[in-house]
């Protein structure tokens, strides 16, 4: 096993600002893109990743992981954390949700099944993050 690769920081600081892709900032330094992200993350030149974990709390499959129900989450999520999201993904989002709680629906998931409509219950998941995301989006001025 050889020794582990240094990557000095000031060095990848300069280049990154230089425009270098992590590819060949991969080959420069001789270690992975992985390697070239997590020195980018320990060096502060990555964004925090956004956590839909909130939104999101169920494991997904993965042929349920871009569905509908899941990227309109993941837009409300993303809306509610302050990170843009085009309107019209936003404006879907916001009718779908608002749809299911006028109606009083909820969502629920299921491995096999995948997500489906449930009648709501007094801690409705769609209604918790709809509030949370409109909240957001009126702090910030930008509701749709």
């Amino acid at each position: 096993m050889g020794r582990k690769a240094r990557i000095d920081q000031e060095e990848l600081v300069r280049l990154a600002a230089e425009g270098w892709t992590n590819a060949r900032l991969a080959e420069h330094f001789g270690v992975t893109e992985s390697g070239i992200l997590q020195a980018k993350r320990s060096a502060g030149l990555s964004k925090p990743m956004t956590d839909h974990s909130r939104a999101l709390p169920w494991k997904l499959r993965r042929e349920h992981s871009q569905s509908g129900p899941a990227t309109n989450l993941r837009n409300l999520s993303a809306a509610t954390q302050g990170r843009p999201v085009p309107k019209d993904k936003l404006n879907t989002a916001l009718r779908w949700a608002s749809r299911l709680v006028d109606n009083g629906l909820d969502i629920a998931y299921d491995p096999e099944r995948g997500f489906h409509e449930v009648p709501a219950g007094d801690d409705s998941h769609v209604a918790r993050i709809l509030a949370e995301a409109r909240e957001a989006a009126d702090a910030a001025g930008t509701t749709p």
